[in-house]
């Protein structure tokens, strides 16, 4: 048990690989400021944090173009708060990223192409031909209509949040249906992957890759 709690976090820090603060803080830090001072300084705070964010990650050797894009994100936001001068309208880009993630997973289900082998194939180079095979494929297509229920649960309820204007209680559903549900969700795919891959009964990557005939193990280790 213990083993497979490791295997599970290692795979994790695949995914998450510790910088989920950039989606975490600004949208807090902008609305604890709004209800305490004002719109305007709500506004620079995020903007400030973002910055030192980015600086921080240039500092560590990472890379300038994820630190670009996630003070960019807050840039986009921070600006239609202002412009509009709605706290609200701070997560007019979050609500626009659910409707975006909801389309494309429906697309890849109906192409056959599903979203989460897809993004497998991107975090681990893994040969995009051993996704589509019938006896693989069937695991990544459940596991995408899973992450499409999870998508349009966490719009509906940002739209409806965003309708009463409430930013305070849209912070905090945004944070909520953000990282911390969506490990949940990765926790749940992994598990559930692995398993439904073992009943489909096909060949394990590495199987696949050195051309081995049957009898296979399966994938025993990644998703």
């Amino acid at each position: 048990m213990k083993a497979k709690i490791e295997e599970i976090l290692e795979e994790l820090k695949t995914v998450v690989s510790g910088k989920t603060s950039d989606a975490l803080f600004p949208p807090l830090i902008f609305v604890l400021v709004n209800g305490i001072f004002s719109l305007n300084s709500a506004v620079l705070a995020a903007l400030g944090f973002a910055l030192l964010l980015g600086v921080s990650r240039i500092a560590r050797k990472q890379t300038w173009l994820y630190a670009l894009g996630g003070f960019l994100g807050v840039a986009l936001a921070a600006g239609l708060a202002y412009l509009t001068r709605s706290a609200a309208s701070y997560f007019i880009p979050a609500i626009i990223s659910s409707v975006l993630l909801v389309l494309v997973a429906l697309v890849s289900i109906l192409t056959g192409k599903p979203i989460a082998a897809w993004a497998s194939h991107l975090t681990r180079g893994w040969p995009l031909d051993w996704f589509w095979r019938k006896d693989i494929k069937p695991a990544y297509m459940e596991v995408t209509w899973l992450w499409t229920v999870f998508f349009s649960v966490r719009l509906v309820v940002q739209f409806f949040l965003f309708q009463t204007g409430d930013a305070a209680t849209l912070a905090w559903a945004n944070t909520l249906l953000g990282w911390p549900l969506l490990v949940i969700i990765l926790i749940i795919t992994y598990i559930y992957g692995i398993w439904r891959l073992k009943q489909l009964g096909g060949p394990g990557i590495e199987e696949f890759k050195t051309g081995k005939e049957p009898p296979w193990q399966g994938q025993t280790r990644g998703f």
